[in-house]
């Protein structure tokens, strides 16, 4: 297995900029038409008032407006450099933030494969073994659940015509590249978000003869919101957070947000529009991250107590349990044993890692990371919030903690009994 570590990334932190981001990200023209050949970046500005963000409005584009008196936009150096020194408005670089994967198992074969030969395949891997795990039943031949719950699946963007897909999609938009999303635009050329989709939500197709997700029944909303290389920017998400759950109160529906990305830093974007969302009744399922197995090791908004920070178990058994993988983030230990949750724990753990599941070129692929273990949780909760519509997603969350604890798991480095800072609470399973 080729290995991609997954050090998360942010425009704060000196020798962390990967210079192609920029290059196919922010390559528009200055708005003054006077950038001088500068390349530009993406910045927040935060004015002293609003009329100072109006004025300069003027002068910018605005990209996501996620504060009262702040927007994002982008500009050259020589323009940074210039607000910094203006004591009338507070202007950051906007953090790249990256999909959190430990590798492709075999991504000569995904080049190469035909269409017919991943069909061919079909028959013994329609059952995933983290789908059959999570069921806790080794004969499944197909899944339910789910029917009217929306999964937001925030990430490289989703083949909404995967033949397993394409009959649970909702909404399909792009928050890459513009200013407004993109409605009935997300191109995954990555794979990485069909993947996620496919664990969380995948029905088999109108044939049955493709994999099935946790929930087939729930509803897909795919948003873009890293580019083609997997790193995206912070507004960004923060943005496609702040709508899905403005959307699930217009459209009265209950929703969960499924994020399999993650920066080792906490950013304010993010966590305001994490926070913002679970006080609209969203449910936020997030990778744990895969820098283990140190002690708190966990990235954001993983992190974040509002969130829920998913840990990656293996097909293997140790102690009598699934063996939490090593590359898979840690809580603290100080923190274990309590059963709560408090910033950088670990809450629950499911399958993560050789997860098959659907992929951008219309086939398969397998891959591992805490990013498979994610849509797990977000499919497991999909399928109990449609068996349970009364529960809250607080009440929700407690469920499948609940869940979690039934199935301690204490296999893998820093695995214990009970609450522990590898495996959190526990593995929820259906039943």
């Amino acid at each position: 297995m080729k290995k991609m570590k997954s050090t998360l990334l942010s425009l704060l932190i000196a020798g962390s900029v990967i210079n192609p981001v920029y290059a196919t990200a922010m390559n528009s023209e200055d708005s003054s038409g006077n950038d001088g050949g500068q390349e530009k970046f993406r910045v927040y500005v935060e004015a002293n008032k609003k009329s100072e963000k109006s004025t300069l409005k003027t002068q910018y584009s605005a990209r996501w407006e996620l504060t009262e008196n702040g927007f994002s936009t982008d500009m050259n150096e020589k323009q940074f450099e210039a607000l910094q020194k203006n004591k009338n408005f507070t202007v950051t670089k906007v953090p790249i933030v990256t999909l959190d994967t430990i590798g492709l198992e075999d991504d000569s074969m995904v080049e190469n494969e035909t269409l017919d030969l991943v069909t061919s395949l079909r028959a013994s891997q329609q059952i995933p073994w983290g789908i059959k795990a999570i069921y806790n039943n080794d004969t499944l031949t197909s899944t339910t659940g789910g029917s009217g719950i929306n999964i937001a699946v925030l990430d490289t963007g989703v083949n909404t015509s995967h033949p397993d897909l394409v009959n649970n999609v909702e909404q399909c938009k792009d928050f890459t590249g513009a200013t407004t999303p993109i409605n009935n635009s997300c191109t995954d050329r990555n794979g990485h978000g069909t993947h996620v989709a496919g664990t969380a939500l995948a029905d088999g197709g109108s044939d049955q003869a493709g994999i099935y997700g946790v929930a087939p029944d729930a509803d897909l909303w795919a948003y873009k919101v890293l580019l083609d290389s997997g790193s995206g920017y912070s507004d960004d998400i923060a943005a496609a957070i702040r709508h899905a759950a403005d959307q699930a109160t217009a459209t009265g529906t209950k929703t969960i947000i499924s994020m399999s990305l993650g920066s080792s830093a906490n950013n304010s974007l993010i966590s305001s529009a994490v926070n913002y969302a679970y006080s609209k009744g969203v449910l936020i399922v997030a990778a744990a991250g895969n820098s283990g197995y140190a002690q708190g090791t966990i990235g954001y908004p993983g992190a974040l107590p509002n969130a829920i920070a998913v840990a990656a178990l293996e097909n293997v058994q140790q102690n009598g349990t699934y063996r939490v993988a090593d590359y898979s983030s840690r809580g603290y230990i100080s923190t274990a044993g309590d059963y709560v949750i408090q910033e950088g724990d670990i809450e629950i753990s499911a399958p993560g890692s050789s997860v098959y599941s659907t992929w951008h070129n219309g086939g398969y692929n397998t891959i591992s990371g805490t990013s498979m273990a994610t849509p797990h949780v977000s499919g497991l909760a999909a399928k109990i919030w449609a068996e349970n519509p009364s529960l809250s997603n607080t009440q929700l969350r407690s469920n499948l903690q609940a869940r979690a604890k039934s199935v301690d798991i204490k296999g893998g480095y820093g695995a214990a009994i009970g609450d522990d800072y590898a495996s959190g609470f526990g593995f929820a399973r259906v039943q």
